[in-house]
């Protein structure tokens, strides 16, 4: 079919030609369905695609049916040329051309095992060398000798690969003397079927059954020169050494054997070999098939062939005597193909009645001579798809995965915003609840609010039989919000109480602080005034989940995550809001967010060279009881605030008498005056810090116009304090900095509070309001005014 045509004219008379007239970059890649019928012309469309696209893959089946009876049947439709509907045929070849972004790795497993030596063709055509073959003759084997050296070369090999096996040496002495005794009489030429004859003898009964049916000869493909053992060759991707065809007839008469008619031209001097039928062999050489791929691939990625793509698809076109006929159970050549392509979306393929393509197809890189499309029987094709660029690989159970992600995720986000927003709604309607509306709260002569511990008596007896009930009359309500959030973390701390007691947390606590390996707590205030100590305004950012008049800080609350980011910032201490009845968080935020300041220490260190110093937990919540001292020391706190509205003057000195023998440093809150001069009587070195506040405890608001706290810097009150206990002591504002504004900026109100003697802020929900990735850049702005 391509004797008299060039390439492009084989191409137009196969209606292959480009409509375009361009010429293309690559050729493409052909995948070719015959029907049975078409054998007799096949072998001329395999020669005239090679021939009109040598840089081209072939690879397809020969379309089979489920009986011998039945009559295979191919459907061709294209919508090129305008069909309206698919055509059939019983005798033709149906294929499909795929260009563009695709790569196509091919490769056979024949199932065939080598039985007995290495020969040479020493005759072939007619029966007397030097004779003249005619065409029907080129394909015939007349006689064969032993190639003693290829054979010791095989034999020796194979010793080296069976050397585990448990075979004495003696033994291994008799099959040799057996050996040399047998291939002496092979070394006298004689027909290839005598030959055939006398092997058989040696084999087992299952071999010499499969003999008799089928005679297999291999025709070694060009002098390699490489390993000569075959599975060998084929795990190492060197390739195979023999193409294995199916003796068509015999010469009973002078004993030649015959190929089918123009399939191969037989030279004198090829090296041959007889083969049968095996199914362990079979699985062997399927494994090392494999296994020779992956170093192949594993060699073009390591030596600088270039990044391969990883394998989207794998077709496998095994032929009808294969399966579990061969291998004894079903699926064996797919579960070996997942084995070693692990991340492959899809195998498909069919059986066929012969597979078609070339025999190492692009592994092995064989001389081109020797690799040629051909047809094979009894043998399994091995078609792997990948992407010639980085283009994604599309996997439709991975496709379905992502979108159930993706559906689950937003389900979940759309759960956690509605949780997110009743939860603020909860807190703001808590907060409001304190305080009764159109009701101011009761103050005392110098202005301050008077605040009620909870009343638990507040109910009168009823007796019913022998049991007396209380009976709830006249519940008290909270006048502020301040007393109403006192009450609930009086209940809380109650409950608390009756799963673990004072007295057995006590004993938890002592004991902790007197094992060495248990984390103690660590100094507050020094770094905060070391990182003040060159004038500049020192920010601590809080964490905290919730604000009652702001409602939810942040969508997602990821306590470690936000630590870390503060500290990496430049934080020198981090303020955790661990209040859980309006501020949303717990005891487990400060044990996670000091675990997250040590991971953070080191991170930083390891980029500076420094050592490192891990930022200390300032733990903010409403402390009442000394349970709650406890507790907090328990998870990790390194110092604590204490709320100096909330706490008569008995209380503020005993709590902070008792932070102090747990080595806690405390934190004074001061929302006006009158507070102040309730902490400037304490004892000396009784707080670490005095924290002037803008919040207004009778609705737990914040002052938007943050005068409260520049006011009180400026007061008389704050003078006192500094008088008796010095100005050592770090006075820090917090409440809406960073969120208040002068001279339309929150760097000027920043400004206004240092000119007033502030030494530095707690910053919650200004920090909480600006991208994460300006934080840094605002802490450093904010501390440089």
């Amino acid at each position: 079919m391509t004797r008299g045509m060039d390439p492009e004219s084989w191409k137009r008379f196969m209606g292959m030609a480009g409509g375009s007239g361009e010429e293309e970059e690559e050729d493409p890649v052909f995948m070719i369905i015959p029907s049975p019928a078409f054998q007799n012309d096949l072998d001329d469309l395999l020669r005239g695609l090679q021939y009109a696209f040598p840089n081209g893959q072939t690879f397809g089946g020969i379309a089979s049916t489920v009986s011998s009876l039945s009559r295979a049947r191919i459907f061709a439709y294209s919508a090129v040329d305008g069909s309206s509907a698919p055509a059939v045929y019983g005798n033709g070849c149906v294929g499909v051309a795929f260009s563009g972004d695709i790569r196509v790795d091919t490769m056979i497993a024949q199932g065939a095992k080598p039985v007995g030596g290495v020969y040479r063709v020493v005759a072939a055509g007619a029966s007397t060398p030097n004779s003249v073959a005619d065409e029907g003759s080129r394909s015939t084997i007349s006689a064969i000798v032993l190639d003693e050296a290829a054979t010791a070369l095989e034999e020796e090999t194979n010793e080296e690969e069976e050397e585990d096996e448990l075979e004495s040496l003696d033994e291994k002495a008799l099959k040799r003397a057996k050996m040399a005794q047998d291939y002496a009489k092979a070394r006298i030429p004689k027909p290839p079927l005598a030959e055939a004859n006398f092997l058989m003898r040696r084999l087992s009964d299952d071999d010499q059954a499969f003999m008799r049916r089928a005679l297999l000869i291999g025709l070694e493909r060009g002098n390699l020169n490489r390993t000569p053992n075959e599975l060998a060759r084929l795990a190492k991707g060197e390739g195979h050494r023999f193409t294995v065809r199916q003796v068509a007839s015999a010469g009973m008469k002078d004993g030649s054997v015959t190929f089918p008619l123009g399939s191969v031209n037989v030279e004198v001097g090829a090296r041959c070999r007889f083969f049968v039928r095996d199914g362990d062999f079979a699985k062997k050489e399927v494994e090392a098939l494999w296994t020779g791929y992956k170093k192949k691939e594993l060699e073009r990625t390591v030596m600088g062939g270039g990044e391969v793509n990883p394998p989207t698809g794998c077709f496998v076109y095994p032929t009808l005597d294969r399966g579990s006929k061969l291998f004894g159970k079903t699926g064996f050549e797919s579960s070996v193909v997942s084995e070693f392509l692990p991340g492959i979306s899809c195998i498909s393929g069919f059986f066929a009645n012969g597979v078609l393509g070339q025999l190492d197809g692009t592994i092995a890189g064989n001389i081109p001579s020797s690799n040629e499309n051909m047809l094979h029987g009894s043998s399994s094709q091995y078609v792997i798809f990948r992407s010639k660029s980085k283009r994604p690989i599309y996997s439709p159970l991975q496709a379905s995965i992502d979108a159930a992600n993706a559906a689950a995720a937003k389900a979940a986000k759309e759960a956690a915003e509605l949780e997110l927003a009743a939860e603020n709604e909860k807190r703001s309607r808590m907060s409001k609840n304190f305080a009764p509306e159109n009701e101011a709260a009761p103050r005392s002569s110098d202005g301050e609010l008077i605040v009620r511990r909870r009343e638990i008596h507040s109910g009168r007896s009823l007796s019913v039989s022998t049991v007396e009930w209380s009976v709830a009359e006249k519940m008290a309500r909270p006048t502020s919000a301040l007393e109403g959030y006192m009450w609930e973390k009086e209940t809380q701390v109650d409950r608390q109480r009756e799963r673990i007691s004072l007295a057995l947390l006590m004993s938890q606590c002592k004991a902790a602080m007197a094992d060495p390996t248990k984390p103690k707590p660590r100094d507050w205030v020094g770094p905060v005034k070391q990182a003040g100590a060159d004038g500049k305004f020192v920010i601590i950012p809080e964490c905290k989940r919730i604000d009652p008049s702001a409602g939810s800080l942040r969508k997602r609350y990821d306590i470690q995550k936000i630590v870390k980011q503060l500290i990496l910032s430049g934080a020198p201490a981090i303020s955790v809001n661990s209040d859980s009845v309006l501020f949303g968080g717990s005891l487990d935020d400060i044990t996670k967010a000091r675990e997250a300041s040590n991971a953070a220490a080191v991170e930083k260190s390891l980029e500076s060279g420094d050592g490192a110093v891990s930022p200390p937990i300032l733990a903010s919540d409403l402390l009442l009881y000394p349970y709650q001292l406890y507790k907090l020391r328990m998870a990790g706190a390194d110092a604590v605030n204490l709320v100096v509205g909330a706490l008569e003057n008995k209380d503020l000195l005993y709590l902070t008498k008792i932070a102090s023998t747990i080595s806690l440093q405390v934190l004074a809150v001061c929302s006006s005056e009158k507070q102040i001069s309730m902490v400037t009587k304490l004892g000396s070195g009784s707080i670490s810090a005095l924290v002037i506040s803008n919040r207004e405890l009778e609705t737990f608001d914040f002052d938007s116009t943050g005068k409260q706290a520049l006011s009180l810097l400026k007061s008389e009150a704050l003078a006192a304090f500094r008088e008796k206990h010095g100005s050592d002591v770090p006075v820090i504002v917090e409440g809406r900095v960073g969120i208040i504004e002068d001279n339309g900026s929150s760097s000027g109100y920043i400004k206004a509070l240092k000119q007033a003697g502030a030494f530095g802020a707690i910053v919650g929900g200004g920090v909480a309001t600006i991208n994460d990735d300006e934080v840094a850049e605002s802490i450093t702005n904010w501390m440089a005014v």
